[in-house]
């Protein structure tokens, strides 16, 4: 069923949600300064508004999802730098060994998932690399691993990114994690999403205001920041 209620943020809703969450605990761990600064955050403000964000994750878009978010990101983050660098080195070798046959380099290329998914994961796409990895794991054949390997490129350059997507694998990480949900997203639900990225929108702009002479907390309640940290 199609929405009609427009969502106030551009990221995924599970994105804002988890980003939200982490501006609420930053809150919490400097409650005591910023309660002083502000009247009508007293008492549990911060802690109640934390238990709604996390009612609201698990009514709509399932129990732990925000969770299972922060700890995916966590695993990829683990794996991400040394993937890039092996899928660099693959895809230059693939690209100087198939130079003279280039039908057959893009169809290498494109099939284990370089043409759609190579660029955005160099930027630091999250979903991207994952979607690459499971690609290049699915697609590497052994007659095409072994033509590959006759060419000059390493088998162990291969065989390490094929574990890296066996360890996002055992991680119970798929390209779903990092969509959010695959559940049916209501008008209600945005509407309940738009009120909390209001909410806390409005708390992190007072918060980095009283932290502008502190720039690393100040980082912490940058809505931009949090969130590009999620997939980066």
């Amino acid at each position: 069923m199609a929405t009609t209620v427009k969502r106030k943020y551009n990221n995924k809703d599970i994105e804002m949600l988890t980003a939200t969450a982490i501006i609420i605990e930053n809150a919490i761990a400097n409650k005591t300064f910023l309660q002083t600064k502000r009247s009508t955050w007293a008492n549990t403000f911060f802690e109640d508004l934390e238990a709604h964000i996390k009612n609201t994750t698990e009514t709509y878009l399932g129990k732990d999802a925000a969770k299972q978010l922060r700890d995916a990101t966590q695993i990829v983050l683990g794996i991400q730098k040394q993937a890039l660098i092996d899928l660099a080195e693959f895809k230059v070798q693939v690209e100087e060994d198939f130079k003279d046959n280039s039908i057959q380099k893009t169809e290498i290329l494109k099939n284990l998932g370089f043409t759609d998914y190579h660029k955005i994961a160099q930027k630091g796409d999250q979903e991207g690399l994952v979607n690459l990895l499971f690609q290049f794991k699915t697609n590497m054949t052994s007659i095409l691993k072994t033509e590959i390997v006759t060419k000059g490129t390493a088998e162990i350059t291969i065989n390490n990114i094929v574990s890296y997507a066996t360890v996002l694998k055992t991680a119970n990480i798929d390209q779903e994690t990092f969509k959010g949900t695959r559940k049916e997203i209501t008008d209600e639900a945005i509407t309940a999403f738009n009120e909390i990225y209001d909410k806390v929108i409005s708390i992190a702009k007072i918060s980095s205001n009283f932290y502008k002479k502190e720039k690393t907390k100040q980082q912490l309640f940058s809505y931009a920041k949090v969130s590009a940290n999620l997939n980066n």
